[in-house]
């Protein structure tokens, strides 16, 4: 380690894709032109909460570990939810933020955040984020959703770890949408075609277009909807229309977009990233609101696709235990939290316990009523 270097730089500018994304495994949501994108159209940075403090280590010049880093101000955006600890925190006449959060911004998927080929740099760069904390006097570190390999080194550096359930859907080498289908109980198989027929039926079709073919009608259409779905709930959009053209123009091999149209007229769509191996659901929208739309247009689409091109796995995003009934399975994933108040800590610890125990009788429980038949 004599000659590594680590140091935090502001943003990803200086870096050279072909240095960064080997280190990530090439995965597209952990990769250079994702976390650069974010910046470049000011979804991260710019007073949004989101300070890049990224942790980088060179082996003489050369780039060797990395880890995505932000000051945050709140905790929107994360899908692993500390409201209740900030809350705390507040009560007791603490500040809770800034914290210092590794994750990869608006992106609940699980995937590599330490970024180095090897273990000992990994630990460093942990070292390196809890002694910023430290330093800065921050009420914590947190790490989400990281792969099990680093997971392992978060575990061995004084990180709480918490557990968080996701639904995923797996590809057990079926060869068609109705074999797939046919591995379910007859009662949640049936409920599945009565919805794809009600679809069907409404003359709803689809349309999969790769991120390479879209043009810039399909996107200001997706953007639209993807908007439009926020402003019902009366909120808005973490991402700005900047973001996705950028998206499309460094990233487009990876996009899968599925555009539903009625009667030829365009009303919804979901924009999915994909690497060969994995889908993952990733944004959505829709013009009007129109029973078993969102589930066709989000997860029986993708599901089909994977099918007939072979993936091995579709990821549907954070919560959702309606996934369940369409044969998406519960799946542990996790976060790992360091906290620089010792009280806190021991407290926050207590609790992970029993909300551990909790979800395991949960994830139990869920896979009792999973729609499969039993052997």
């Amino acid at each position: 380690m004599s000659n590594i270097t680590f140091e935090t730089v502001d943003s990803l500018s200086g870096i050279k894709p072909e240095d960064w994304n080997p280190l990530a495994d090439e995965n597209p949501i952990s990769s250079y032109e994702f976390l650069a994108t974010l910046e470049e159209t000011q979804n991260v940075g710019n007073n949004t909460g989101w300070d890049p403090i990224h942790i980088i280590a060179r082996d003489n010049g050369t780039l060797v570990g990395a880890m995505p880093l932000y000051l945050k101000s709140h905790s929107y955006g994360e899908y692993i939810f500390d409201w209740a600890w900030a809350d705390a925190y507040q009560r007791s006449g603490l500040s809770y933020y800034p914290k210092l959060l590794c994750a990869i911004p608006f992106t609940p998927t699980t995937g590599p955040r330490l970024l180095s080929r090897t273990t000992e740099i990994k630990k460093h760069l942990v070292r390196g984020a809890i002694g910023i904390a430290k330093d800065n006097k921050l009420s914590s570190f947190h790490c989400l959703l990281p792969s099990n390999e680093d997971r392992s080194v978060l575990d061995q550096e004084s990180c709480l770890g918490r557990k968080s359930i996701q639904f995923h859907w797996r590809n057990h080498n079926y060869d068609s949408f109705d074999h797939y289908l046919s591995t379910m109980r007859s009662q949640k198989r049936k409920k599945i075609r009565q919805e794809r027929q009600r679809i069907k039926s409404a003359g709803i079709s689809f349309r999969l277009i790769s991120g390479q073919e879209l043009s810039n009608q399909d996107l200001d259409f997706f953007y639209s909807c993807y908007e439009h779905t926020y402003l019902i709930r009366g909120s808005t959009p973490y991402l700005n229309i900047e973001f996705f053209y950028e998206l499309r123009r460094k990233m487009g091999r990876s996009l899968l977009f599925v555009l539903a149209l009625q009667d030829q007229t365009r009303i919804a769509g979901a924009l999915n990233i994909v690497n060969g191996r994995t889908i993952w659901g990733r944004y959505w929208g829709a013009r009007h609101h129109i029973p078993g739309l969102h589930f066709e247009t989000c997860y029986y689409q993708a599901i089909e696709f994977a099918i007939k091109e072979q993936y091995r796995t579709f990821e549907g995003g954070a919560q959702g235990e309606h996934k369940l009934s369409r044969g998406l399975e519960a799946v542990e994933t996790y976060s790992a939290h360091w906290l620089a108040h010792r009280q806190f800590a021991e407290a926050i610890e207590n609790f992970l316990d029993r909300e551990t125990n909790a979800l395991d009788e949960y994830q139990n429980d869920l896979n009792h009523r999973a729609p499969f038949k039993t052997l």
